[in-house]
């Protein structure tokens, strides 16, 4: 009998999508950062996505309540950060024991409020169940003006890849206070910049690797090019900064690609905006033989996807 763990994330993804029937306004299905579905009549389109975080898997039993929040809803946003897209609505179910303390909850409650109307998300229902663990699940729905979704199929040979922020170490509390970069992956789309584009939640290399099988094309990055968090170099866990940086995950930053022609107007109004790192790594190349990472001395080597995958990892 095949598992879940024999198979992997992805892979399950993958078999369970072929079981599911489709409609002709939905734009863009199971394989992207969120799901756009087209208003009939309408200008906009909808996005739809979903996330969860279980105790024990995205965050310890002693982890600020406020910070449960803060991430269950930054997850969401991240999305639709992802996609160039604005939020309006999200459900939130909650499993919880019921020996919690409601002042626990509220404190859940409250930190995925602020985050909320930080950025303009209403949360206007959900739904309670009890269980062993505490559990969020989020439900968001977004907007984008008709057809402008920056998807993870844009890649195209000699663009060139870019990070937003400092990679790795998100463990050292990172994955728990992150900024979505809402407002940076807006103006990436409003002022069409990116290529493709997609956050970082499973690491880089696993998430270069999505928009690489979606434009079906290949990329070299530079080791010495990739912006190491100083929470990655300060871990002693026996593997390198980098390495931390490659496939840790959970950075929520935003990686994407601009075409080459576009590199010094897009570098300089980066820089105008935001004061937000904003580095280049690598570039798109037109074989599909996935991550080559380039070292100081030139050497190239192909570089195995190792970042986090349910079921598997």
């Amino acid at each position: 009998m095949t598992t879940l763990h024999q198979l992997g994330e992805r892979e399950v993804i993958r078999r369970l999508a072929k079981l599911l029937p489709g409609r002709a306004d939905v734009r863009v299905g199971i394989g992207d950062d969120v799901a756009v579905v087209a208003v009939e009549g309408g200008h906009r389109d909808f996005l739809l996505t979903s996330d969860a975080v279980i105790e024990g898997t995205h965050f310890l039993p002693g982890a600020a309540p406020e910070q449960i929040g803060h991430k269950a809803v930054g997850r969401v946003l991240s999305d639709f950060a992802a996609m160039g897209g604005e939020p309006l609505w999200a459900l939130v179910d909650v499993v919880a024991n019921r020996d919690m303390p409601l002042k626990r909850l509220e404190g859940v409650y409250r930190g995925a409020a602020k985050l909320a109307g930080k950025y303009g998300l209403s949360i206007i229902g959900g739904d309670m169940a009890g269980g062993p663990e505490l559990q969020l699940h989020v439900f968001g729905v977004g907007e984008i003006p008709k057809r402008s979704a920056v998807l993870r199929s844009g890649a195209r040979a000699g663009d060139v890849i870019y990070v937003t922020g400092a990679l790795g170490g998100s463990l050292a509390g990172k994955h728990l206070s992150f900024e979505p970069r809402l407002e940076e992956g807006l103006w990436l789309r409003e002022s069409r910049w990116a290529n493709a584009m997609i956050d970082i939640s499973d690491g880089l290399a696993t998430d270069l690797g999505h928009i690489l099988e979606m434009s079906k094309v290949g990329a070299e990055i530079s080791a010495d090019a990739i912006p190491v968090s100083t929470a990655a170099r300060k871990m002693k866990t026996g593997r390198t900064s980098l390495e931390h940086a490659l496939f840790d995950g959970e950075d929520f930053e935003l990686l994407f690609t601009v075409s080459a022609e576009k590199q010094p107007g897009f570098e300089s109004s980066w820089k105008d905006v935001f004061k937000l790192p904003c580095t280049a790594v690598g570039r798109i190349v037109k074989a599909p033989r996935g991550i080559v990472l380039v070292d100081a001395a030139g050497k190239k080597k192909s570089l195995k996807d190792a970042g986090y995958e349910h079921f598997s990892g």
